[in-house]
């Protein structure tokens, strides 16, 4: 349960994770010997066929070594302190995607993909209180620059860009309206 746990501090300490998230990631271990290293060691880089069948065998024993009651365990504790929060990870969430310039669809889908129920999505976007068709106008102009052409082909271009970044066609259109 300590490594559970440890690990679990570990996560959160890098940035806020929603529930499912953490879920997922205390789910699979970390190889042995290895502590959450994103690099190879030089004896992983050419592993031959019995290594590797070796490294399975115990990666699905140290998979079985988790049962869900210590899993449940580290979830219950790292909420009760406060440190797993999805309200709040949506809300911070939501402020920075909308900061790098996305709309609400494409952060509503990315935050359904990360485990998160809607009514917290939705809390989190009233309670950021963010101006879409400002935010909208802001992106467009960042990347075609001040102001708008109103040519055909440079709408079209300016509209894909937008709903490909996740605004609505009403939020989009109304750059042109103002």
């Amino acid at each position: 349960m300590a490594a559970l746990l440890d690990r679990a501090l570990h996560i959160l300490s890098m940035r806020d994770h929603s529930e499912a998230e953490l879920r997922r990631k205390l789910a699979m271990q970390p190889a042995q010997g290895r502590r959450w290293s994103r690099r190879p060691s030089a004896a992983a880089v050419e592993p031959t066929v019995k290594e590797d069948i070796e490294k399975e065998v115990d990666a699905k024993e140290r998979m079985a070594e988790i049962s869900e009651a210590e899993l449940e365990a580290a979830i219950d504790y790292c909420r009760q302190n406060d440190w797993l929060n999805d309200s709040r990870f949506a809300l911070r969430y939501v402020n920075s995607r909308s900061k790098k310039g996305y709309g609400e669809q494409k952060i509503r889908m990315e935050l359904i993909q990360k485990g998160i129920d809607r009514d917290t999505i939705d809390t989190a976007f009233s309670e950021a209180g963010i101006d879409r068709s400002a935010q909208a106008q802001a992106v467009a102009w960042k990347k075609f620059g001040q102001p708008l052409s109103t040519d055909r082909l440079v709408k079209i271009k300016v509209q894909r860009y937008l709903l490909s970044r996740g605004f609505s066609f009403e939020e989009i259109q109304s750059i042109y309206t103002q």
